[in-house]
């Protein structure tokens, strides 16, 4: 059997090795027949957006997608290089029947990606995945002539759209004035319409990784680099700095003092003002396992629940869908406002965070420590059996007793790679030192139950 083709975020890989033109084509031949058959049911032309982010195979890719599309009877709407929200936006108010995002978000410029968007610019549940990746492999295509083939044509305000949309999110429309921020777009997808909308709401912005060449996309900039941000905060004294990755779909922050402000903290000030403004569904915020066991205990004083799901910010989407919660994210910088994106958007984070320090009056450091991490280690014990965490009674034994002395000052996570044979120990507690002892104590024994 084959391997799954999509993978956690659609279908990712080195460009022009596993991400080709002809996979492009057909691919997006597939994706037609599936995601317009609503439309042609209905009588209509399929129409789908397209969009990537700055990586130069996005070029090559993209016109082999939109091959793809049109030769199969679809209209498209070409928006360029835009993020990744930007693309779901547009998705949902051009009312498109699909998209598709190239982009292979922070990863390195040389690896590209595949994501589709279903109508309203969500996420593709995995079931139509499956249904796309069969008829891309069964290669059984009808394609349109004479007048039914599809017409591609350039969305030339799509950037425009967009942030005229951010800015409506805006708590009262609150401007940005007196505010001096520094951004690193990651030379990626985000380097024209973040100082765009920072700009627009009246802020003083400063812009570093905002020169995209093709090949330099997360290269030393960006969210998983944030040292040149932090350096460049500190010497220009601004108020805070903001760091997207490639394709914007996440964001970090640095304070007024140069220190980095996680996903986890940035959540945790925007729940917080959320409720007190009356607007977070049911009082509860969404998150992964990976999140600190501070933003619990913290969100806890504020009256406020944490829902935890499986890592992954499309685990943390499907919870917020099946119930209606409007807030969550991950620890690295994806939060999703369900009341104004369908994804994790890094541009909107970062402009509701600022306007939180605009109504607070407080600086970014202030707000941020109010929640404090709780003390964390992480160890991966290689070439073990990652499928028998729950098969060893004497490893099930050795957990609950960390537990149990960890009490309600600590967690404990257990978590095996997807991929290899490597099972991920993670313990929070009280004292570092604590972190440190229980998690090899816990690795420790992993490593002898699980042995292969």
């Amino acid at each position: 059997m084959s391997q799954r083709l999509f993978g956690t975020d659609g279908v990712r890989g080195l460009a022009n090795e596993k991400i080709t033109a002809e996979l492009a084509l057909k691919l997006a031949q597939a994706a037609s027949v599936v995601l317009g058959h609503r439309a042609k049911a209905e009588g209509q032309r399929p129409r789908a957006v397209i969009a990537h982010d700055s990586r130069i195979s996005g070029e090559f890719i993209g016109a082999a997608m939109m091959a793809g599309f049109a030769s199969s009877g679809v209209d498209v709407f070409d928006a360029g290089l835009v993020p990744t929200p930007a693309c779901a936006y547009l998705v949902a108010s051009t009312e498109a029947d699909f998209g598709v995002m190239i982009s292979a978000s922070h990863n390195p410029a040389e690896d590209n990606g595949i994501k589709f968007l279903a109508r309203g610019g969500k996420k593709l549940d995995d079931a139509i995945e499956d249904e796309i990746e069969a008829l891309y492999r069964s290669e059984k295509f009808d394609f349109p002539t004479h007048g039914d083939v599809g017409r591609i044509k350039v969305l030339a305000d799509g950037e425009d759209r967009y942030v005229t949309h951010l800015i409506s999110t805006m708590p009262d429309h609150r401007g940005l004035s007196g505010l001096t921020v520094v951004l690193d777009c990651a030379n990626g997808a985000s380097s024209g319409v973040s100082p765009d909308a920072f700009r627009a709401l009246g802020a003083k912005v400063h812009v570093i990784g905002a020169e995209p060449n093709g090949t330099n996309i997360n290269d030393g900039f960006g969210s998983t680099h944030p040292e040149i941000l932090q350096e460049a905060v500190k010497f220009i004294q601004a108020d805070f700095g903001i760091a997207h990755d490639g394709d914007a779909d996440r964001c970090m922050a640095v304070d007024e003092q140069g220190n980095l402000v996680d996903g986890d903290q940035i959540m945790s000030i925007l729940a917080v003002a959320m409720k007190e403004a009356g607007k977070l569904k049911d009082n509860t915020l969404v998150a992964t396992v990976m999140s600190s066991l501070g933003l619990e205990l913290y969100l806890k004083e504020q009256g406020i629940k944490l829902e935890r799901t499986a890592v992954g910010d499309r685990y943390v989407l499907e919870a917020m869908r099946d119930t209606g919660y409007n807030l969550g994210g991950e620890q690295s910088g994806h939060v999703i406002m369900s009341d104004h994106a369908t994804t994790g958007d890094g541009v909107l984070t970062g402009l509701h965070l600022a306007a939180e320090i605009v109504r607070t009056g407080l600086p970014l450091s202030e707000l941020a420590n109010r929640m404090q991490a709780t003390p964390q280690k992480l160890i991966n014990v290689k070439n073990v059996d990652r499928y028998g965490i729950d098969n060893s009674d004497a490893l099930q034994s050795e957990i609950s007793a960390v537990e149990t002395e960890l009490g309600e000052t600590g967690r404990v996570l257990l978590r095996a790679s997807g991929t290899e044979p490597l099972v991920r120990v993670m313990v929070e507690a009280a004292t570092q030192e604590e972190a440190d002892s229980y998690a090899q104590r816990l690795a420790d024994v992993v490593a002898k139950e699980l042995a292969l």
